[in-house]
């Protein structure tokens, strides 16, 4: 085969073969066609899409394209679960001891955050000592022992994916949906989860600003999922204002532990219900939604699901008495209100500007260097929907840096908008896909 050959049949509008996108996934990750060559096929792809069969082909090809996880020494149903990202995202560390504490195993791998604020890994090294730097014999070990364990993704999961990804966030070629799909999916596919549950975002703060391309990025993945054997479901949830009321890591730690003591918001409980009843239909910890949810209702209510997150900390070198006393999480020096300058409901709140005013105090990464505190962030007090009165708090906001908490609060009082009538908020749960 030649790559020239491939380009052009895209180009033209024809359909790859599983052999020809297998031949060129396997060539590129060993760096034998060219990132010009790679380049032109990812504009062809671009401009032409790919069929359903092309797109499981290339998922596929990438996931192969380095270490399949082998979970087989893990006994049960293992189920992961991935999101799509947004601002105040903390489900996973809420969600996993959870559904771990119903007895459906969770062994998950998860990733850094570049960007508004911290990946999983990062929001997790609150706990002092925490450390995702296990090897795969403690992943199994622990995840058969507790029900769960977090993993850092090494290189060799779908390293084809990374060196694609980075090719296309420099050629114009990230939104594609087919592309899209097989990004994750090759991934999750690659980490051995027998069933996957995501979590598909959409919104001013999400990757899909719009709801009709969310429902389709979800119905491409549960379909890649399905074909390649994982049950897979998604439930399409809003990301049109921050998640839940905290955002930055340590905070958003906080507010996860509250919701394992039922004290946390009534939206990010609501997500981790809904995305916790269908992990356990998944595992076969539950007959059905029904039954499900009354499970995760007793394991918060009883404290399981709270001792469970201490076990899955200490496990991994984390301190647990932070789980039951957060105090011993980093705390920021400065803490202040922020103050409503007028009257009236919260109409909007522009999702990425909350991200970013956490990434301009410090709690996120601008490149892959840069250093995360941990300590900083905000606490919303007011979300859409919500009357304010003028000098009442629209926030709380934690810094290091005087300097960086004036330019975030600059920001953040630009991102909320008002009307004089009351308003609605856009509900959580958009819709489920299954197969």
């Amino acid at each position: 085969m030649r790559m020239y050959d491939l380009i052009m049949k895209k180009r033209n509008g024809g359909t790859l073969s599983r052999e020809e996108i297998e031949y060129m996934i396997a060539e590129y990750t060993a760096e034998h066609i060219p990132d010009y060559q790679m380049s032109a096929m990812m504009m062809a792809i671009y401009f032409q899409g790919m069929s359903a069969e092309e797109t499981v082909a290339l998922t596929m090809a990438m996931a192969h394209s380095g270490d399949m996880m082998d979970l087989s020494g893990i006994s049960g149903v293992k189920v992961d679960k991935h999101s799509t990202g947004g601002v105040g995202d903390k489900t996973s560390i809420a969600l996993t001891p959870m559904v771990a504490a119903c007895g459906v195993k969770i062994a998950k791998m998860s990733g850094r955050g570049l960007g508004h604020t911290g990946g999983t890994i990062d929001k997790l090294e609150s706990f002092a000592g925490f450390t995702t730097g296990i090897d795969a014999g403690h992943f199994v070990r622990q995840v058969n022992e507790i029900g769960v364990s977090i993993m850092g993704q090494t290189a060799d999961i779908a390293p084809a994916d990374k060196k694609l990804y980075a090719l296309r966030d420099v050629t114009a070629t990230v939104d594609n949906m087919s592309l899209i799909a097989s990004s994750i999916m090759s991934k999750k596919l690659a980490s051995g989860a027998d069933a996957i549950v995501l979590d598909v975002k959409t919104g001013s703060g999400a990757f899909m600003k719009k709801e009709q391309d969310a429902f389709a990025l979800a119905k491409e993945m549960v379909t890649l999922g399905n074909m390649a054997g994982r049950k897979t479901i998604a439930v399409v949830s809003d990301m049109d204002q921050p998640l839940g009321r905290a955002v930055g890591n340590a905070l958003e730690v906080m507010e996860a532990i509250a919701t394992l003591r039922g004290e946390g918001p009534e939206d990010f409980t609501r997500l981790c219900m809904t995305l916790g009843t269908y992990m356990l239909v998944a595992g076969g910890a539950a007959s059905d939604e029904e039954e499900a949810r009354a499970r995760l209702n007793r394991v918060i209510e009883d404290g399981s699901a709270l001792k469970k997150l201490a076990e899955f900390v200490e496990a991994q070198g984390g301190n647990p008495a932070a789980v039951y006393d957060t105090a011993l999480l980093p705390a920021a020096s400065i803490v202040e209100d922020i103050d409503s300058v007028q009257d009236g409901y919260v109409c909007h709140i522009d999702c990425d500007e909350i991200g970013i005013c956490s990434l301009l105090l410090g709690g996120g990464r601008e490149t892959k260097e840069s250093v995360i505190d941990l300590s900083v962030g905000l606490v919303l007090h007011k979300k859409v929907g919500d009357a304010v009165r003028t000098g009442e708090a629209l926030a709380t906001i934690y810094a290091n840096d005087r300097n960086k908490l004036n330019a975030a609060k600059e920001r953040f009082l630009r991102a909320y908008h008002f009307a004089d009538d009351p308003v609605a908020a856009d509900s959580l749960i958009k819709g489920i896909v299954r197969e």
